[in-house]
């Protein structure tokens, strides 16, 4: 296998360390480094943790570029997950590589036995809140040996550091970690307790007690010449019917010949209806999505939200015939947008965001926008990435004088905090 200088220098650097994160911008290649830093570590037993969606491709990874080094097991599967810990109580010749999904992970109390092993967990933001069952149980274990991958591990939020610091061995607690680096006060207008972060402090320490726990930084355009990327975003009028609900947190219309009630009760309903009001519901929107894909006959990819989005918007792509591919929790099928040259993709954004290279496109279509700052990014970056030869398009859908506009807002000043931790100082490429 042969690596590119950027991955042979962060091996290289951090060739005394056996817990490190590698924080590299997305399409830089973790599993690459991942992988690698596994054999160099050497040990006999390996746990990698992922998406469901990425089982398979660090199944081949392993396949591909180790198989004479390593016996992959998929821990989804109840043989393999059986054969696995068969293995580990013989002398084998080979180290041995688990790989299970992170919704899965907490349901297999056997690996709690583990012990004197190697931990990968790709994307590690993902158990950046540590109440969560898959973060308390990752937390338990006992590895010797600690790999983190991810492009995005904050989402902008630094509050949300400290899981995946723990476990690189910096033993701060969280009350600690909150009082040296985050600015909060509390909320209690809605009857309870809420924390409301005001920004952060100390930023240069943190960064600096970062590195020194093994977390290295690196961004795309300090390794990589990609294509200019472009933001179009096309303002829709809001509707009568969202104007009201904003007004009195109440609204009754008619869609599709279904009569429609929406009532805010709380601030998360709320929340939630405004979007759709300014999603599904808005026919102006989606109107404005039929006049773009009949602008172009290039492929297209579609980021969503919700179900009756998706319905909404593969009613209009099914007027003109054009081949559909589609991620989501239930479904992942790429064939359309690999055979297909004027294809759309359309990709929710928890299963779609991370992971898929899916640079034969070069634009986006953005029908809602996600309230995860680390997704956001993470979307980008499917066209945005080694391989692309063409300029990138980012369309956003927004509705103006909305939530939607706050929302974006939110967005770019998480990914100015996310930014700030990949300056470097000492190492250029």
């Amino acid at each position: 296998m042969v690596l590119y200088p950027h991955q042979k220098a962060e091996l290289e650097a951090t060739k005394d360390f056996n817990r490190v994160a590698y924080y590299h911008d997305m399409g830089l290649g973790k599993t690459f480094v991942g992988a690698e830093k596994i054999i160099q570590l050497g040990s006999f037993i390996n746990l990698v943790v992922c998406q469901k969606s990425k089982i398979e491709d660090w199944q081949d990874h392993f396949h591909l570029y180790y198989s004479e080094k390593t016996t992959i097991f998929n821990l989804t599967e109840k043989s393999d997950f059986k054969k696995f810990f068969e293995v580990i109580d013989i002398n084998y010749k080979n180290q041995i590589i688990g790989i299970i999904n992170y919704d899965l992970i907490f349901r297999r109390k056997e690996l709690l036995k583990l012990s004197d092993f190697t931990l990968l967990l790709d994307e590690s933001s993902l158990i950046q809140n540590e109440k969560a069952k898959r973060s308390k149980f990752v937390l338990s274990l006992k590895p010797k040996n600690i790999i983190l991958l991810s492009g995005t591990p904050t989402g902008g939020k630094y509050e949300r550091l400290w899981s995946q610091l723990h476990l690189l061995g910096w033993n701060i607690t969280k009350d600690m970690f909150y009082n040296h680096y985050v600015d909060y006060h509390w909320d209690d207008s809605e009857g309870f307790p809420i924390m409301i972060i005001d920004g952060y402090k100390n930023e240069d320490r943190l960064k600096n007690k970062m590195r020194q726990y093994g977390c290295r930084f690196l961004k795309t355009e300090d390794v990589f010449d990609l294509p200019e990327k472009t933001d179009i975003p096309i303002v829709i009028p809001t509707t009568p019917e969202y104007k009201k609900f904003r007004k009195n947190s109440l609204v009754e219309f008619k869609y599709n010949s279904t009569d429609i009630e929406l009532i805010g009760a709380t601030t998360l309903t709320r929340f939630l209806y405004e979007r759709q009001l300014c999603g599904q519901y808005n026919s102006k929107k989606l109107e404005a999505f039929e006049s773009l894909i009949q602008s172009t006959e290039d492929r297209l990819i579609v980021f969503y939200n919700f179900t009756a989005e998706l319905n909404a918007l593969q009613k209009i792509t099914a007027k003109y015939n054009i081949p559909v591919s589609l991620i989501n929790g239930d479904i992942k099928d790429l064939t359309a947008y690999e055979n297909d040259s004027n294809s759309i993709t359309f990709l929710q954004y928890q299963a779609g965001s991370m992971g898929h290279n899916l640079q034969k496109a070069n634009k986006i279509i953005y029908f809602t926008p996600p309230v995860s700052s680390e997704l956001f990014e993470q979307s980008k970056k499917r066209i945005h990435r080694i391989g692309q030869e063409k300029p990138c398009f980012y369309y956003y859908l927004i509705c103006g004088n909305s939530i939607e506009q706050a929302i974006y807002g939110t967005l770019a000043k998480r990914k100015d905090y996310t930014d700030a931790l990949f300056i470097e100082d000492e190492t250029a490429y």
